[in-house]
C-alpha cells in the first residue's frame, strides 16, 4: 500500500511586508536583506493559524475531488497553533466538515510538515486509514522580536495542505529520513515559551527568538545533506534519479549551498523564498503548490524534499508524483477581508520592541 498525493492547496495572507517596509523601523535595506537571504517580501496574517489552515485545506480537498467526510485523519504541522488545549487540528476539522476524521498537531518547527507527511503516509501504508489531510501552516511573525534584524527579516506567514489517498501504485512519499542534529537545540529556540509561564506576568506576549545564524547555516546544510543521502539510500535511488528538488525555503544561500552539494542544477530546484520568506512548516506545501501552478512538476516525476528547523530537526523525503498535476475541482475558500496594512497588523509588536531597546 502507498499514499499518493491527490490534492494540494495553499494560503498566503493578503497583507504584504516588503524589505522597504522593514527599513522604516529597522536598521536595514532592501539590498542588505535580499543579498543575504534572497527575500523580497513576506505575507503577514491578520487571522489565526487555523484560518489559514482551513483555506489551504479546502483548496486541497477540492483539488482531490473528495468530500471532507472521506477524511480519516487530519494532521496540522505547526509551531504556532491557535491554542494547545484542545489541539488546533480539531478547529480545522470542524471548520472544513471532516466529521469522520481524527486529528492532532505536530510540532517539529520548520520540519513539521515533512514529519506529518511521513506519519500520515506510514498510517496509510499500515492500513489503519485510507485518506488523510496533511497541513503545514504558520503564523511565525507572532513569535518575532521586531528589534532583532538578524531574525525579524527572515520570516513570513502562510502555508498549505495536501490530501493523501491509499493506492496500490508506488506513488507518494516512497521513503524518508527524519533526524535531529545533536546538541544544537539552543541555537534556534524560543526560551521560556512553554507551559511554565510563571515568569510571564503580562497579558501580552512579546517573545524573542534566539538565532545563531552562522551555526544554523552550517548545521542545517549538513543535516539536510545527510538526510537526503539516507532517504535516497532507503529508496534505492541516486541523485541522478531526482527530477526536481523542493527544499525548505529558509534562505537562498542555504538552498544554493545544499543544491551544490547534491549536484543539482538550480533550474531543477524550487525557489520561492523571495515571495514568502521563511514560513517554517508552511514552506514545503507552498513550494509544491507554486511549482504545480507553474508547470514545473510533471506527471511521473521523482521529487526530493528536505527541511530543517529549531531543534535542530532535519528531514528529507523522496516523493513519486502521479499522473495528475491539475485540480479535479476548485474551491472558493478565502480568508476574511483584511482592512490593515502589514505594518498596522504588526504595530503593537513593533512598538514593544522599540520600548524594549529604548528607541
Amino acid at each position: 500500500m502507498y499514499a499518493e498525493i491527490t490534492g494540494w492547496g495553499k494560503c498566503a495572507p493578503p497583507a504584504i511586508l516588503t524589505n522597504d517596509d522593514l527599513a522604516t523601523f529597522l536598521d536595514t535595506s532592501d539590498e542588505w536583506i535580499y543579498t543575504r537571504t534572497g527575500i523580497k517580501r513576506r505575507h503577514i496574517s491578520h487571522v489565526p493559524c487555523s484560518e489559514m489552515a482551513r483555506v489551504g485545506s479546502e483548496h486541497a480537498i477540492a483539488c482531490a475531488g473528495i468530500d471532507p467526510t472521506e477524511l480519516d485523519l487530519v494532521i496540522l504541522g505547526t509551531t504556532t497553533p491557535d491554542q494547545f488545549i484542545p489541539n488546533s487540528a480539531s478547529t480545522v476539522i470542524n471548520a472544513i466538515g471532516a466529521s469522520n476524521a481524527a486529528g492532532f498537531d505536530v510540532n517539529s518547527a520548520c520540519t513539521s510538515f515533512l514529519y506529518s507527511l511521513n506519519i500520515a503516509t506510514d498510517m496509510i501504508k499500515a492500513g489503519s486509514i485510507k485518506t488523510a489531510l496533511v497541513i503545514g501552516v504558520e503564523k511565525t511573525t507572532r513569535l518575532l522580536d521586531w528589534g532583532k534584524r538578524e531574525s525579524a527579516v527572515l520570516f513570513g506567514d502562510g502555508g498549505g495542505a495536501v490530501v493523501l489517498q491509499a493506492t496500490q501504485e508506488p506513488l507518494g512519499l516512497l521513503g524518508a529520513k527524519l533526524s535531529l542534529v545533536p546538541h544544537t537545540r539552543e541555537m534556534l529556540s524560543m526560551p521560556e515559551f512553554g507551559v511554565d509561564l510563571s515568569h510571564q506576568q503580562q497579558h501580552d506576549f512579546y517573545p524573542s527568538l534566539t538565532f545563531e545564524g552562522q551555526e544554523i547555516f552550517k548545521n542545517a546544510v549538513k543535516g539536510m545533506h545527510e538526510a537526503c543521502k539516507d532517504a535516497l539510500t532507503k529508496t534505492g535511488l541516486t541523485q541522478d534519479d531526482i527530477d526536481f528538488f523542493v527544499p525548505h525555503q529558509a534562505n537562498v544561500r542555504i538552498i544554493k549551498t545544499l543544491a551544490k552539494r547534491m549536484a543539482f542544477d538550480m533550474d531543477n530546484v524550487m525557489v520561492c523564498v523571495n515571495e514568502y520568506g521563511n514560513c517554517s512548516a508552511g514552506t514545503i506545501p507552498l513550494s509544491l503548490c507554486d511549482a504545480l501552478e507553474a508547470g514545473r512538476i510533471k506527471p511521473g516525476m521523482t521529487l526530493l524534499t528536505a527541511s530543517f528547523g529549531a531543534g535542530l530537526t532535519c528531514g528529507a523525503g523522496v516523493i513519486k508524483w502521479g499522473e495528475r498535476t491539475t485540480p479535479i475541482a476548485t474551491s472558493e475558500a478565502k480568508l476574511p477581508p483584511c482592512n490593515q496594512t502589514a505594518i498596522e497588523i504588526l504595530q503593537p509588536a513593533i512598538d514593544a520592541a522599540k520600548e524594549k531597546y529604548g528607541e
